[in-house]
């Protein structure tokens, strides 16, 4: 994935009502950007923290401006979760996941579960059905215990949790069902489950692995002119 037009730098003053960012641009303007992640951003959210922002062309959005890239750790983290859905789907197309290569048939955001909506469904007359549900991992912890991890999720996710029971449901009916981490940062040698901070979507997690759900996890190469995907991590369950 490119970004459609140059990236903007600027300076983090604060974040706020989730959504919401005071950025200060390398011209002295303070302007107000949208903050497209639901989570805590931990570690990501620091006051004075560079940051890249892309203009906002939707004609119906109040903002004009989205926070899309943080520096964090010597790194470069995409903190905008609406971008991993079309970046997976993309790469499943051009084979670059093996784990998923197969199947002919490709829709995103199919109904399935409990009023949900599968983020990749992929189809193919000789193979069952298989589910794909993609979640975006952005938390590091340098100072933790698991220094070199990348973690998933960064604040308590009941929705996370509902979907993994959905995807377990998928197995029990036959239909092949995936959770794909993709990792927005490339600081990380293998990704496993924040259970200290979600111990509920930690053991869901354990739950539907252990009933046939599989678990990938790929990070991605983040520079300020796109996202790439790059290469698989090791999925540690404990």
């Amino acid at each position: 994935m490119q970004f459609p037009s140059s990236l903007r730098r600027g300076t983090l003053i604060r974040r706020y009502k989730r959504f919401l960012s005071d950025i200060e641009l390398d011209t002295g303007e303070t302007i107000i950007a949208h903050c497209a992640n639901p989570g805590s951003m931990m570690g990501l959210q620091e006051p004075g923290s560079t940051v890249w922002l892309s203009p906002n062309t939707n004609p119906k959005a109040k903002l004009d401006w989205r926070w899309e890239l943080v520096q964090a750790d010597g790194t470069l983290v995409c903190i905008n979760t609406a971008h991993p859905n079309g970046i997976a789907a993309d790469a499943i197309s051009a084979g670059q996941i093996p784990e998923l290569t197969g199947y002919d048939r490709l829709r995103r955001e199919v109904r399935y579960g409990e009023n949900s909506r599968i983020d990749v469904l992929l189809e193919d007359d000789s193979l069952e059905d298989c589910y794909v549900e993609i979640k975006c991992v952005t938390l590091h912890r340098p100072e933790g215990l698991h220094p070199t991890a990348a973690e998933f999720p960064d604040s308590v996710t009941k929705r996370g949790a509902k979907h993994l029971v959905e995807l377990t449901g998928m197995v029990a009916a036959g239909k092949r069902a995936v959770m794909l981490y993709l990792v927005f940062r490339g600081d990380c040698d293998h990704f496993r489950v924040a259970a200290d901070i979600d111990p509920a979507y930690s053991g869901a997690l354990k739950s539907a692995m252990e009933s046939g759900v599989e678990a990938i996890c790929y990070d991605c190469d983040i520079t300020t002119k796109g996202i790439e995907l790059a290469s698989p991590l090791p999925v540690t369950r404990g």
